[in-house]
């Protein structure tokens, strides 16, 4: 059976474009349109969609306010928003992920061939995500098996790490501002992150999370000195590494297709801080990240990864978990707890 998608805009141009481009992908119905919020709303309960895609500025009702409702009434209904790429945007965009959206779809820049064609990519990127869980399969959660390896080091001295490594994909920006805003302020060690986003959406995503943390949180520069108690969220379209005492930006090519990667970041991490080093993969399709925590594993660090019940997608931190270098599985609150221990622990205090 289908999965059952509304599209939800106040543009017919662009409600003609989505629908057409859907139209392509096998898997999904487009079971009806809506021209703002309110009319969604209205619609929710006699078109039974499984999937939203929702346009942001709309009148009568716009897509924030709708989003909390879905959410509230509806959570099961996966909800894309579609963003265009700018300040104002790229902020509520970033507040719609906070809320529960599944993910966001940058609008084209331009009508023409290319534009339009990136919007079809993307569109069949998060789609994929969202037929899983519709149809509640999930082929991100089936394909790996357990398998944790504690021999590769018997425990963890909590007080000693000196560094932080977090990497995220699909479902990441809503388990990261929990994650950070529940960290203590007097955590006096860097922490540095990896959330796949596109460019210029990565500044708002720090900045809300400084907003709204204890802890300073600042979209990465090139050769910025890192400072103890502030959080780095890599800028999209550039890969961040660390290098001595800064964090170095580049623009090679991409890694599993995402720039930045997580891989990167893990890995010079793992040659910066060795042993004192903690990393954490959570929700994300592919495998980025799982290379790099191997390089934290030869290094004598220790590896997190958030559970299977709690991911969007459990690609990444599954795939990690399958190669047995990862130290411990937990919900994004014992994450926290844990995290938090390194500045409550005594000497010899073991995760």
């Amino acid at each position: 059976m289908p999965v059952r998608m509304m599209v939800v805009d106040d543009s017919a141009f662009m409600r003609k474009i989505i629908g057409d481009a859907v139209s392509q992908i096998s898997g999904i119905e487009i079971v009806g349109f809506a021209r703002n919020g309110l009319d969604a709303i209205e619609a929710i309960p006699r078109l039974k969609p499984d999937i939203i895609t929702m346009d942001i500025e709309m009148p009568k009702m716009n897509g924030i306010e709708a989003l909390k409702i879905i959410k509230n009434d509806y959570d099961k209904v996966q909800v894309i928003m579609l963003s265009s790429y700018s300040k104002a945007g790229s902020e509520v965009t970033m507040e719609a992920l906070e809320l529960g959206a599944l993910d966001f779809i940058e609008k084209p820049r331009n009508s023409g061939e290319l534009g339009l064609g990136e919007l079809k990519t993307q569109l069949e990127i998060k789609l994929a995500v969202a037929i899983d869980l519709a149809e509640g399969t999930d082929s991100q959660r089936r394909k790996y098996p357990l398998k944790l390896n504690f021999s590769l080091k018997p425990g963890f001295e909590a007080d000693k790490v000196k560094a932080i490594v977090l990497g995220a994909s699909t479902g990441g920006p809503k388990v990261l501002f929990d994650i950070i805003k529940g960290l203590p302020k007097d955590l006096n060690i860097p922490i540095f992150i990896v959330q796949h986003m596109p460019k210029g959406f990565t500044k708002s995503f720090a900045e809300r999370l400084n907003s709204e943390c204890a802890l300073k949180v600042v979209e990465a520069k090139n050769e910025m000195i890192i400072s103890p108690g502030v959080v780095y969220v890599a800028p999209g379209d550039y890969h961040m590494t660390i290098e001595k005492s800064r964090i170095i930006l580049d623009e090679r090519s991409k890694i599993h297709g995402v720039r930045p990667a997580v891989d990167l970041l893990f890995e010079t991490a793992a040659i910066r801080y060795g042993k004192e080093l903690l990393g954490v993969i959570l929700t994300g399709m592919g495998k980025d990240g799982a290379a790099g925590m191997i390089s934290i594993k030869d290094a004598g660090g220790y590896n997190l990864a958030q559970d299977k019940e709690s991911c969007v997608v459990y690609g990444m931190p599954g795939y990690a978990v399958s190669l047995g270098v990862v130290d411990e599985i937990l919900s994004p609150g014992k994450i926290i707890e844990n995290i938090a221990s390194i500045v409550r622990g005594k000497n010899g205090t073991r995760i």
